[in-house]
């Protein structure tokens, strides 16, 4: 049972809620299908990400990875299907559901981190504290400091974004993910820009954090050395459908052509340079 807070006109409200789906499935994507323009980014996408696990989107550049993310918090509506959070479609909630659901139940980290310039470190990962609660400057710096410590980052919490390295910028972005305890942690190609060793790294703390925390991750990459380290469950898109999903075992050894290309970097199969 996952508890939480609701706030509505500067009152706080106690609300017990279970997070789990009767069908075990976190998030659901149903037929879906979306374009811009005349490009067709998603086809048809059908595919379901299982609760409580660190689950992977992976796929060529172009084929619609950061596209789900965004459809899965709301930012973009399918132009047909459906898209369901915990078994509540997300198509059919009002303005105000959409933004109670973005603010209880997710954590995204972005690919640059999405830090204020103008803020410290302390006060970007106290950011949706102090915009979406109404705890006191005490419990707002008690979270902040144990989020901090979490990723390693205690010792920087008054410094300003152009004074940390690219993975300490990451570091701070997960930390504010988690700030308000979200059940599902979006990640947007985390290790985008990061060198191997701080890929590896990054890794590891995604890995510490959801064992000690639990809750449904997902990542969207492309990079395959990650998908070992961490994933527990791998969902593979080409041309905007699921080519294959599951746990990454079965896919190291799938007999698809794709999926086999994909995955071992070869330059002969069905996936080409266009």
């Amino acid at each position: 049972m996952h508890l939480f807070s609701r706030y509505k006109s500067g009152e706080r409200e106690e609300l017990s809620r279970d997070p789990q789906s009767p069908n075990g499935h976190a998030i659901e994507f149903d037929d879906v299908h979306k374009a811009f323009g005349s490009h067709r980014v998603l086809t048809g996408l059908t595919m379901a990400i299982p609760e409580g696990k660190i689950s992977m989107i992976m796929g060529p550049s172009g084929t619609g990875k950061s596209v789900c993310i965004s459809h899965i918090v709301g930012l973009l509506w399918p132009d047909a299907g459906d898209v369901r959070v915990e078994g509540q479609s997300v198509v059919d909630l009002d303005d105000d559901r959409l933004l109670a659901m973005r603010r209880d139940t997710f954590g995204v980290l972005f690919q640059d981190g999405a830090l204020f310039s103008s803020m410290t470190v302390e006060e970007n990962v106290s950011f949706p504290l102090r915009q979406n609660t109404t705890r006191s400057d005490d419990e707002i710096d008690d979270i902040v400091r144990r989020r901090l410590a979490e990723v390693g980052l205690a010792h920087a919490a008054g410094l300003r974004p152009n004074e940390l390295s690219g993975g300490m910028r990451k570091r701070v972005g997960f930390a504010r993910a988690l700030v308000m305890d979200p059940h599902i942690v979006l990640f947007d190609e985390p290790d985008s820009g990061l060198d191997p060793v701080r890929t590896a790294l990054l890794c590891e703390l995604i890995r510490e954090i959801h064992d000690d925390h639990g809750g449904t991750y997902v990542v969207v990459t492309h990079d395959m050395l990650s998908a070992r380290r961490i994933a527990e469950h791998i969902a593979i898109l080409w041309q905007g459908k699921l080519v294959e999903a599951g746990p990454p075992e079965a896919l190291l050894n799938s007999e698809q052509a794709f999926v086999r290309q994909f995955l071992n970097g070869e330059t002969r199969g069905p996936l080409g340079m266009d």
